[in-house]
């Protein structure tokens, strides 16, 4: 069932999506060759907590830290580690989900480790304009995979790949939530687009097949061939006008 949220709602969830724009801010510069992944966990923990919101993810399903960080074939829910040092050139996805008030806000962003090479930062920028032209479709009357048909014909128009094990979804007092809403699709489908739906929209992407498998940890998922992966992700209110973005 797809909750349509209220005008103070939807509020709420600005208020912690602001904090998850504030972080990213802080991880570029923080984020450098020799920072381990553990690392970036201390620094969210500390600064979701100055702010008293709460870091959703941890504890969500057993998840043991407060963010995701999925460094290079990683696609998504990557577990930080102490062991895992980021190397110059590396790309690694941080995956946040704030709640303030019983109210989530849930965005991604990809980051270049140092230097990094042009084909990885192609595929972190195609990632991010896959969103932004996406969302041109996210607007009352609209079907749900019209913006999943326009993210997929950017991701394959520059050569790479979008994952289909994993989507996005509906947010709210519940971090997954109807509808799902897939990176790929045929325009015209899915529900149609009320005011009051609140979306988290993340196209993931990858240079190679969009196979995936899921590591013995339960959580990390890699893809098949080691192509590298880049995610992209902010939360959006459908309004009787142009989309409402509350991550940025």
């Amino acid at each position: 069932m797809i909750v349509l949220k209220s005008p103070e709602e939807i509020e709420l969830m600005r208020t912690a999506g602001k904090v998850n724009l504030e972080i990213f801010e802080g991880l570029k510069q923080f984020i450098r060759p020799g920072t381990t992944t553990m690392d970036i966990d201390r620094y969210v923990e500390e600064a979701v907590k100055s702010h008293g919101m709460i870091a959703s993810e941890k504890g969500y399903c057993g998840f043991p830290a407060n963010v995701c960080t999925s460094v290079n074939e990683e696609v998504v829910h990557g577990i930080p580690s102490k062991d895992r040092v980021l190397n110059e050139g590396d790309i690694v996805s941080v995956d946040l989900v704030v709640e303030y008030e019983h109210y989530m806000a849930d965005s991604c962003r990809t980051f270049g480790v140092g230097k990094i090479s042009d084909e990885a930062q192609h595929l972190i920028d195609t990632a991010e304009r896959s969103f932004f032209e996406g969302i041109r479709f996210a607007k009352e009357g609209c079907r749900l995979h019209d913006i999943s048909h326009r993210i997929q014909e950017i991701v394959e128009g520059e050569g790479f790949g979008v994952i289909r094990d994993y989507t996005g979804h509906g947010i709210g007092s519940e971090m997954h939530e109807d509808p799902p809403i897939p990176n790929y699709g045929k325009a015209g489908k899915g529900p149609r687009l009320q005011k009051g739906m609140t979306l988290a929209i993340e196209p993931m992407i990858v240079q190679g097949s969009y196979e995936t498998e899921t590591l013995l940890n339960n959580w990390t998922v890699v893809t098949e061939d080691g192509g590298w992966a880049a995610h992209y992700e902010n939360t959006v209110a459908i309004t009787d006008g142009e989309p409402d973005i509350l991550t940025i």
